[in-house]
C-alpha cells in the first residue's frame, strides 16, 4: 500500500515537471496551450493502453498503476501549465516601464520574446498595456521625453560590482521626478510602482543596503534582448524576475532622515566578507567567502569567475548541497549525545540560518530541504529514499516558484544531485580496486559530468575535456577551504580578527585552487566548441543515461551507451558544419563582425573590441561548434582591436590572419583609439601570436584580393575600409563608412552590380546606387538620410537593420533576422 501511494505521487510530482517544461513548445489549440494539450492526450493515451493491455495480462494489472492515475496525472500536467502562465510576471499599468518612450522601446528591441512562449510579446515589451488617451498618459509621455529623472524607491537586492566595475542593484520604484535644467519650475513627481535594475558608479554606492530608501537620478532605458546567437538575453533574464526596466545612474540621493537598520543577514554577511578580506590580498579573501556562501553573496573577481566555469569547477562558487552536507556533518557530530529532538532543533535551526545566510538560492533551498527531511528521517527513525526526496524537494520548490523550470542553475542543480544519488554507487563499484577515498574523488565529479552534459551541450555547446581531472585534483582542497571557511565565519561572528587570521591561514590553499584553475585554462583544448544540440538530441542523451541506470544488466554496456551518445552528438554536428554554407553579420558596439561558414571553411571579418569578442563573438562561435579559424581579416587594426584579436586568437587559433594597421583619417570617427606608430609592438606580438599556433600572419593592403573556397575577398579602400566579398554566386560590398561624394563617383566607376551592400547608414548617392543596383541593403547604424531611403524604398531594396533586428544570416533560403520587426 505504502509502495503503491508512493509510486503514484511520484507520477503526480513528475506530470507537475513535464507540465511545466512543456509550456516551451509554442502555439496554443482551441485557445489552450498546445504544451497542455500534448500532457493531457497523452495521459488518456496511457490509460487507454493501461485498460487494454491489462485485460490480457492480470500480473501487469495488479502491478501497474491504474488508469485513473494516469488521467489524474494528465490534469496535473494541464494545471501546472496553466498555473506556469498565471505566475508569469506581468507590468502592472503604473510600471514604471510605461515611462520608456515607444520609440525608445522599438528601436531597442523587437520582438524581445523569452523562452517561455506563453508569454506574450506586449507582456514583455511593456508597450501592449496602453492607457486611455487621459491627462494622466499625457503627463506620462511627457515626463519620459524630458529626459534623465531622479527615481525614488527601497532597495530589494544587495548591490554587486558589474564587470563594467560599476555597483548593480533592484530597486522598488515608487516615484519617478525629471530633471529640468533651466527651469525654474520643477515637474510634481510621478507615483509608479515596479522594480528597476539599477547600475550606479561604485564610488557614489558605497552606503547601499537593503531596506534603504533612496533616490537615483539617471536616464531610464530597456533591456535588451539577445543581438546574436549564443548571446545572453538581458530582456528575458530580468523578465523572469519581475523587471522590465533598467536604470543607469549617475548618482545617488540618500535620505537626510536616520536611516533604517539593515537586515540582520546582510549584516552578517559583510561581517563574514570583512573579516575574511582583511588580511588577505587579491581574489583568495573572495573565493573563501564564495566557497562558503556562495558567489551570489560576495563579488568575486570575473577572472576568478571565467577560470573556474573553463575548468568545470563553477560548482565551487555556488552555495549547495556540499556545503549544506558539512553543515548537518559538523553539527551531527557535536549533538550526537544529544536528543533526536534537540539534534533536530538544532540542525533546522542551523539550515535556516545557512539559506538565509547564502541569500536563499535555489540550490540552496534544494539543499536545505533535502538536509531538512534527512534531519526528520532521523527523528523519527526512518529511512528516507533519496530519489524520491529529491524529486519532492523540486516539486515543492517549483510550486512555490514555477519560473525556476527555466533557470539553468536550477536544472543543473538538480541533475548534479541525482547523478550523484544514482550514479556514484554504480561508478564506485566499478571503482572497488581503488582506495576508498580516491574512488570517491573520481566517481562524484565523473556522475555529476555524466548528467549535466547534455543541458550544457543544449545551452552552450561547449565541454571542458579536462574537467573531470582538475575535478579530483582539487576536490581535496574544496574540502579543506570549504569547512574552514565555515569555521573562519563562525569565527568572524564571534570575533572578527579571529576569523581574519583563519582566512589568512586559508588563504594558502585558496592561492593554490586558483593557480589550478589558471593552469587548466591555458592547457591546449581546455574548452572544446561542439556546438549547440537540439531538444531531441537533450532527451535522447538523457534516455541512454537513464536506460543504463534503470536496467542493472546494461551496467557493463556503459561504453556502448557512451559511443552511442557520441554519435548522437557527433554526427549531426559533423554533418551541419560540412553542409552549411551562410553569412553572419553580428551587431558590435563600431561595426559588425562578418563570420562566413562554406561548408566545414571558416572566415571572419573583424574589427572590434575586447567587449564585442566576448560578449558577442565567441559565445557566436561557440554556439556554431567553431574552434578555429581558417582565414580572417582585420581591415583596420586599432590598439583596442589589437588586444581583441588577441584574446580572440588565444581561444580560437586562425590559419591566415591578414591585419593591416588604421589610418588616423579612416579612424578619426571612431570611438577606438587609434593605430599609431607607439603601438607597433603590439602589432607585431599580434602576428608573431598567429604564428606561435602554426598560423600565418599576412599584411592587407589595397586591392588585395583573398581566395578561400568558395569566397573571394578583396580590399577597395582603406579610407573608409570597403571590402567587396564575393560568397559563391553572391555579391556584398562592405562600406564600414562612407566616403565623400567625389569619392563616391570614383567608387561608382570601379564597382560593378551586386547583391548585398552593408553600411554604416551614412548618406549614399542616388549615382552610387543606380551602379551598384543591390538587392538587399544592410544598415549597421541609423539610417536618417531621406534620399537614401527613398531611392531603396522605389527600388524595392529589401532593407535590414542591425540595431533593430539583432543578427542577419545570409542562408540558400534567403535572408535571416534573429529578431523580427
Amino acid at each position: 500500500m505504502a509502495t503503491t501511494i508512493a509510486t503514484n505521487a511520484a507520477i503526480f510530482c513528475l506530470a507537475y515537471i513535464l507540465g511545466l517544461l512543456l509550456t516551451s513548445i509554442p502555439g496554443d489549440w482551441a485557445g489552450m496551450p498546445l504544451g497542455a494539450v500534448v500532457i493531457l492526450l497523452g495521459s488518456i493515451a496511457v490509460a487507454g493502453l493501461i485498460l487494454s493491455y491489462g485485460q490480457k495480462n492480470r500480473r501487469f494489472w495488479r502491478t501497474a498503476p491504474r488508469s485513473w492515475v494516469w488521467l489524474t496525472a494528465g490534469l496535473v500536467g494541464l494545471m501546472a501549465t496553466l498555473y506556469l502562465q498565471v505566475r508569469l510576471p506581468q507590468p502592472s499599468p503604473t510600471d514604471i516601464c510605461h515611462l520608456i518612450p515607444t520609440q525608445a522601446v522599438a528601436s531597442s528591441t523587437t520582438n524581445p520574446r523569452p523562452r517561455i512562449d506563453l508569454q506574450t510579446e506586449e507582456s514583455v515589451s511593456c508597450t501592449v498595456l496602453r492607457p486611455e488617451k487621459s491627462a494622466a498618459s499625457t503627463k506620462v509621455e511627457k515626463l519620459t521625453k524630458a529626459g534623465p529623472v531622479q527615481v525614488t524607491g527601497k532597495v530589494v537586492s544587495a548591490p554587486r560590482l558589474t564587470r563594467s566595475q560599476r555597483l548593480q542593484f533592484q530597486l522598488a520604484a515608487t516615484q519617478v521626478q525629471p530633471i529640468q535644467s533651466g527651469q525654474n519650475t520643477q515637474s510634481p513627481p510621478q507615483p509608479v510602482s515596479g522594480t528597476v535594475y539599477v547600475t550606479v558608479p561604485a564610488s557614489a554606492g558605497e552606503q547601499i543596503y537593503p531596506g534603504l530608501t533612496l533616490t537615483v537620478a539617471g536616464s531610464l532605458y530597456r533591456p535588451k534582448p539577445a543581438a546574436t546567437p549564443g548571446g545572453f538575453d538581458f530582456a528575458q533574464y530580468l523578465a523572469q524576475q519581475g523587471i522590465f526596466t533598467g536604470l543607469h545612474g549617475t548618482r545617488v540621493l540618500y535620505p537626510a532622515t536616520a536611516k533604517p537598520a539593515p537586515p540582520l543577514f546582510w549584516a552578517m554577511r559583510q561581517r563574514i566578507v570583512q573579516a575574511q578580506n582583511f588580511r588577505v590580498d587579491g581574489g583568495e579573501g573572495a573565493l573563501i567567502s564564495a566557497m562558503v556562501m556562495g558567489k551570489s553573496a560576495v563579488d568575486v573577481p570575473y577572472e576568478i569567475q571565467d577560470q573556474f566555469k573553463q575548468t568545470g569547477l563553477a560548482h565551487a562558487l555556488a552555495a549547495s548541497g556540499a556545503q549544506v552536507s558539512l553543515l548537518l556533518g559538523v553539527i551531527l557530530a557535536l549533538t550526537r549525545r544529544f536528543a533526536s529532538r534537540m539534534q533536530f532543533g538544532l540542525g533546522a535551526v542551523t539550515l535556516l540560518s545557512y539559506i538565509g545566510l547564502t541569500g536563499i538560492e535555489a540550490s540552496v533551498l534544494r539543499a536545505g530541504i533535502m538536509g531538512g527531511v534527512t534531519l526528520l528521517a532521523l527523528t523519527i527513525n526512518r529511512k528516507v529514499r533519496p530519489v524520491g526526496s529529491l524529486l519532492l524537494t523540486a516539486t515543492v520548490l517549483l510550486l512555490v516558484n514555477p519560473l525556476w523550470i527555466w533557470d539553468l542553475g536550477f536544472q543543473l542543480s538538480f541533475l548534479a544531485t541525482l547523478g550523484l544519488l544514482v550514479t556514484v554507487p554504480i561508478v564506485s563499484k566499478w571503482l572497488d580496486g581503488l582506495p576508498i577515498a580516491f574512488a570517491s574523488m573520481v566517481a562524484v565529479p565523473l556522475a555529476a559530468y555524466v548528467w549535466t552534459m547534455p543541458l550544457m551541450l543544449f545551452a552552450f555547446g561547449v565541454i571542458s575535456p579536462y574537467s573531470i581531472l582538475i575535478n579530483v585534483l582539487v576536490s581535496p582542497l574544496i574540502a579543506l577551504i570549504s569547512l574552514g571557511g565555515m569555521v573562519s565565519a563562525v569565527a568572524a561572528l564571534l570575533y572578527p580578527a579571529a576569523g581574519s587570521w583563519l582566512a589568512w591561514v586559508l588563504a594558502f590553499p585558496a592561492r593554490l585552487l586558483i593557480k589550478i584553475a589558471e593552469v587548466g585554462c591555458q592547457l591546449p583544448g581546455n574548452t572544446f566548441a561542439v556546438g549547440t544540440i537540439n531538444v531531441l538530441q537533450v532527451g535522447l542523451l538523457y534516455g541512454l543515461i537513464l536506460l543504463i541506470w534503470q536496467w542493472q544488466r546494461l551496467h557493463r554496456y556503459w561504453w556502448l551507451a557512451g559511443l552511442v551518445g557520441v554519435g548522437l552528438v557527433a554526427v549531426p554536428v559533423g554533418y551541419t558544419a560540412a553542409n552549411l554554407s551562410q553569412v553572419t553579420l553580428l551587431p558590435t558596439s563600431d561595426q559588425p563582425a562578418l563570420v562566413i561558414q562554406d561548408k566545414g571553411k571558416i572566415g571572419l571579418i573583424h574589427s572590434g573590441n575586447l567587449k564585442d569578442v566576448q560578449f558577442s563573438l565567441l559565445p557566436f562561435l561557440q554556439q556554431q561548434g567553431i574552434n578555429q579559424l581558417d582565414w580572417a581579416i582585420a581591415p583596420s587594426l586599432t590598439t583596442d582591436s589589437i588586444e581583441a584579436w588577441q584574446t580572440l586568437i588565444q581561444a580560437k587559433p586562425v590559419n591566415i590572419f591578414y591585419g593591416s594597421p588604421s589610418s588616423s583619417s579612416n579612424t578619426s570617427n571612431s570611438s577606438h583609439n587609434t593605430f599609431t606608430s607607439g603601438s607597433t609592438t603590439t602589432y607585431t606580438e599580434l602576428f608573431e601570436q598567429v604564428k606561435s599556433q602554426q598560423g600565418v600572419a599576412l599584411p592587407l593592403s589595397i586591392s588585395h584580393k583573398i581566395q578561400a573556397g568558395g569566397t573571394r575577398v578583396e580590399l577597395i579602400d582603406t579610407r573608409p575600409d570597403i571590402l567587396r566579398i564575393q560568397f559563391h554566386h553572391q555579391t556584398w560590398l562592405w562600406l564600414k563608412g562612407v566616403p565623400n561624394l567625389k569619392r563616391q563617383a570614383d567608387l561608382g566607376r570601379r564597382l560593378s552590380k551586386i547583391d548585398v551592400i552593408a553600411w554604416s547608414g551614412n548618406p549614399l548617392s542616388p549615382q552610387l546606387l543606380e551602379k551598384l543596383q543591390p538587392k538587399t541593403a544592410i544598415v549597421f547604424g541609423d539610417l536618417t538620410d531621406p534620399t537614401t531611403q527613398q531611392w531603396l524604398l522605389q527600388h524595392r531594396v529589401t532593407l535590414h537593420s542591425l540595431p533593430q533586428n539583432g543578427a542577419i544570416q545570409s542562408t540558400p533560403k534567403g535572408f535571416v533576422a534573429m529578431q523580427k520587426d
